[in-house]
């Protein structure tokens, strides 16, 4: 059961979404992100969790004494509280919560709102004005909506898994959560244009995202070329169907460096950097396409020359020259390299639990009205009394809803 804590108050929501409520009800990964993204902001997000039954982010990945690290990222900016949705009581405080909020966020399988009374009639009665974002793996229709679904259901069936890796090895699915991170920028992005429209009309809406469509238009025009010219793009490794030379190539001190050359004129002052200016006089260079074709001969060009120089010495003549390169960095290289530094991408947040900790800073600057991270991801239920106290739930009243098992 989970009873208050002595973590102290959260402090005061700032930013250009203040007094902006969201109810994060979602777990696993894409709602939840989507509501960190509002509540770097100035959004108060109040994260719901089942009493008995955390976010599962909680115990995802690595723990430093018994404290879920991946949650105090998803976590922070929020405050915590518990509530069982499916008993009469539970459903009952949801509905007054929903009252005072703007958003509420979900992605429990479709009908599961419904069969506990919450769905959006129910919701929408209780504040017209609410937006409501429903996130699942397939949306809220068509034969698959009731299927369980995750962000590796959609890196398989978007395409993005059939074009990744080596032309004769596996499909290549990403080792971290990449549909359900581009969904959660799409949820987030149709929130705010669902509450652009509110201010319009003052009504609220409902948002229908399902995973597998925001990763499938990140792949760009794949349909439109199937459709129009039977195009199927195969696997290439890290070369790119669109030009060349673009690929990662060994140093002469071991390290990896990636190159792209998108722009004709970055492509031949690569050529000319490493010594090879006649390949950029062929017929076939004057195009993405073309040099795509003579990728070989690119690679075998740019890639001898990188590997009798070191990484320093590389970006130092391709920095020189104008030409794009960039080391493959790990984690620690991030958190060392001084670009990340000056740009604060990683920054430091105290924690009450865990002290000072690290992590990525909020996703872009504004000049005049910056996001933050007030605190890290915070204890489960932290935050119940004082939800409840806001709507004038009684200390009692409290201690019979949790000693009911509601809380």
């Amino acid at each position: 059961m989970s009873g208050p804590t002595s973590v102290s108050e959260p402090s005061p929501a700032a930013g250009p979404l203040a007094g902006l409520r969201v109810l994060d009800l979602a777990t696993l990964f894409a709602g939840p992100l989507a509501a960190t993204l509002l509540g770097d902001f100035g959004a108060d997000v109040i994260k719901v969790e089942h009493p008995r039954r955390p976010d599962p982010s909680r115990g995802h990945g690595p723990a430093k004494d018994g404290i879920g690290l991946w949650w105090k990222l998803l976590g922070r900016n929020k405050r915590t509280m518990t509530l069982d949705l499916s008993a009469p009581e539970g459903r009952a405080l949801l509905l007054r919560l929903a009252g005072s909020a703007d958003v509420v966020i979900e992605n429990f399988r479709p009908g599961t709102l419904e069969k506990w009374g919450l769905g959006w009639p129910e919701l929408s009665a209780a504040n017209p004005r609410l937006v409501l974002a429903r996130v699942t793996g397939f949306g809220q229709f068509g034969p698959y909506a009731r299927r369980p679904g995750f962000g590796t259901l959609a890196e398989a069936m978007s395409g993005f898994a059939a074009m990744t890796g080596e032309p004769e090895g596996p499909p290549t699915l990403p080792p971290f959560g990449l549909a359900d991170s581009i969904a959660a920028l799409a949820t987030a992005y149709a929130v705010m244009t669902a509450l652009a429209a509110r201010t319009a009309d003052g009504g609220g809406q409902v948002v229908d995202l399902a995973i597998i469509e925001p990763i499938l238009t990140v792949l760009g025009p794949h349909p439109l070329w199937y459709d129009q010219l039977g195009y199927v793009q195969p696997r290439t490794g890290n070369r790119s169907v669109n030009n060349a030379p673009r690929n990662t190539y060994r140093s002469a001190d071991g390290r990896w460096l990636a190159v792209s050359t998108s722009a004709q004129s970055v492509a031949e002052r690569v050529l000319r950097l490493v010594g090879r200016p006649e390949l950029a006089g062929e017929p076939w260079f004057g195009s993405g396409a073309g040099r795509a074709q003579h990728a070989a001969v690119l690679d075998e060009a740019v890639g001898g020359w990188i590997a009798r120089h070191k990484a320093d010495e590389v970006v130092a003549a391709f920095e020189e020259a104008e030409a794009a390169v960039a080391p493959v960095y790990d984690v620690r290289d991030v958190l060392a390299d001084p670009q990340f530094e000056a740009l604060d991408t990683v920054t430091e947040v105290p924690d009450p639990e865990l002290g000072p900790i690290r992590m990525q800073n909020v996703l872009f600057r504004l000049s005049e009205t910056p996001g933050a991270i007030r605190w890290a991801g915070r204890p489960h239920g932290a935050d119940t009394d004082a939800v409840l106290a806001e709507l004038g739930v009684d200390r009692g009243e409290v201690a019979a809803l949790r000693a009911g098992g509601v809380l």
